[in-house]
């Protein structure tokens, strides 16, 4: 019996090994840009420099804009991991046509453009005076993350047998005890993945804050916007860098907490 790889899975093999290449292809043109010693974006010749990568530790707009980023991200996302897994957890239980809709109808914030939900908090805000505080922007992007965890956390339910519920309880479990010790542990992975998104969503947005922050709240996407708008700072290129490597590091932990998750799950139980 022949087992050399078939013809389709040699181009298969090709096409990920391609999009691997196009994925990391900005990584091998941001880090030189880091690391030139000139004050203006270009590759070093000859000679490289940590100058920027200083600037981000010694710059306090720099500094403060990260604290704000990392507030906002962890502010948000756990709203949005409290308010979702609720979701998730009410349509898991209801499990009916209007259980569905629910799921459709938190599909919106995904869809609509971000201008839209801009223009829309900025009217709101403007009149609950949330412009420009943590608070406003917190609310804003838990409202955009929360449909991740709803989906994360539906997807992890999807196989979980509500009789589950039942049998605890009459196992003499309390309402809440039920859902502590059996619902929650089985939303976990749902529950971790959509905080994933949430976060990464947070971070990274940048329509609406431009339109619900201004120097109040001074995230870090807004601070590269403003430094891209006035002049183009090498120091963009270093952040870029150091967040592509911290992703890469956290990658690298997660799948070996998974392997070494498997190795235990692997060893026989002894009598």
């Amino acid at each position: 019996m022949d087992l050399a790889p078939s013809k389709p899975f040699r181009l298969t093999v090709f096409g990920a090994w391609l999009a691997v290449l196009f994925l990391t292809l900005p990584f091998a043109v941001v880090f030189p840009v880091s690391l030139t010693p000139q004050r203006y974006l270009s590759l070093p010749a000859g000679e490289v420099s940590l100058r920027h990568y200083q600037t981000l530790l010694q710059d306090p707009s720099w500094i403060l804009s990260i604290r704000d980023s990392v507030i906002v991200a962890a502010g948000s996302t756990f709203v949005a991991i409290v308010l979702g897994t609720m979701t998730a957890l009410a349509c898991w239980r209801i499990s009916s046509r209007a259980s569905e809709l629910v799921r459709m109808a938190m599909l919106a914030p995904m869809i609509v453009p971000s201008i839209v939900h801009a223009l829309g908090f900025y009217q709101i805000w403007a009149q609950l005076g949330l412009l420009d505080t943590y608070l406003g922007l917190i609310l804003a992007h838990a409202m955009k993350g929360t449909p991740y965890v709803v989906i994360s956390v539906s997807a992890a339910l999807a196989n979980v047998d509500l009789r589950l519920e039942q049998a605890a309880r009459n196992l003499g479990a309390t309402a809440l005890q039920a859902l502590w010790k059996v619902i929650i542990p089985a939303a976990k992975p749902g529950m971790a993945a959509g905080s994933v998104f949430a976060f990464a969503l947070s971070w990274d947005e940048l329509v609406v804050t431009l339109f619900l922050s201004s120097r109040g709240v001074y995230t870090l996407p807004r601070k590269i916007w403003d430094g891209i708008q006035d002049n183009i700072n090498p120091a963009i290129a270093a952040v870029a860098s150091l967040l592509i490597v911290l992703t890469v590091i956290a990658m690298v932990v997660r799948i070996l907490l998974a392997r070494r998750q498997a190795r235990l799950a692997a060893v026989p139980a002894e009598p």
